[in-house]
């Protein structure tokens, strides 16, 4: 019994990692259907905005050469790991409404609609990842091997928080569609609260120590700091980090199955 038993939970395990993949490979080709560039949107949408920041900044916080090292590449990879965290939260939240028809119509455990979600818009950061070594390898920088380690993990932490914040709030915007519009005006005062388009060390020391409270902030400011500078987090700092993200993602999980009954009820 126990080896029947184990063989149908391997079964399932496998069936529901084909239907994730699947979900997530569809959404991405539903994103870009029936527009004239089509997946490369996936890459020009933040490369545009990379230009406009950086013509508009560069000359600012790098006049003549002085001031921020190597400006661009910090902005680069601000961009694209905020774009990930904003283009992933805003999916996984909308997840299960945009796949009403499965989850009314369709027994499809739903955490797998909110995982392909998030995986589709971590398909897109790692198309992006192609401009980052791109620029790198044009500006003729080559960051040290722990630098692109610390750079790995917290593009994967970042992946975490997304899917954290996914399975607090795609049951709650079954309910509450008001959360899109709050969490548009949210994401706004993140970006200009982390250190993106300014390094953090032009700020006084205790608004530093604010704005590191959010998540994105620490994630954004240490990635540029190893990457271009070769200044690392202090241990302690990534270990209490990566335990708050572990903390955070068990209760969201408790918060997913508590919510997760009345979904469709109440689609």
């Amino acid at each position: 019994m126990r080896y029947v038993s184990r063989v149908c939970a391997m079964k399932h395990h496998e069936n529901y990692k084909e239907l994730v993949w699947t979900l997530a490979k569809t959404d991405f080709k539903l994103r870009y259907h029936g527009s004239a560039l089509g997946y490369v949107w996936a890459i020009l949408k933040p490369l545009l905005m990379f230009a406009i920041l950086n013509f508009v900044f560069s000359s600012i916080f790098n006049p003549r050469g002085t001031g921020v090292e190597h400006y661009s590449l910090q902005l680069l990879v601000g961009i694209m790991l905020f774009n990930f965290f904003s283009e992933g939260t805003s999916a996984g939240m909308a997840s299960l409404i945009s796949k009403s028809q499965l989850v009314t119509k369709i027994y499809v455990p739903r955490w797998t609609i909110i995982l392909a979600s998030t995986i589709n818009a971590a398909l897109i950061f790692i198309m992006n990842l192609a401009v980052i070594i791109f620029f790198f390898a044009y500006k003729q920088f080559i960051p040290s091997f722990g630098a692109i380690l610390m750079f790995l993990l917290f593009s994967v932490l970042t992946y975490f928080i997304i899917l954290t914040f996914s399975l607090f709030t795609a049951p709650l915007y079954v309910k509450f569609r008001d959360l899109s519009m709050i969490w548009e005006v949210i994401v706004t005062a993140l970006f200009y609260a982390s250190p993106i388009i300014y390094p953090l060390q032009m700020l006084p020391e205790y608004i530093q120590k604010v704005l590191l409270i959010n998540p994105m902030a620490f994630i954004i400011h240490f990635t540029k700091e190893s990457l271009v500078s070769g200044h690392f987090a202090d241990l302690w700092q990534n270990l209490l980090f990566i335990i708050l993200i572990g903390i955070a993602f068990t209760l969201s999980i408790f918060s997913y199955r508590k919510m997760s009954p009345k979904i469709a009820e109440e689609m």
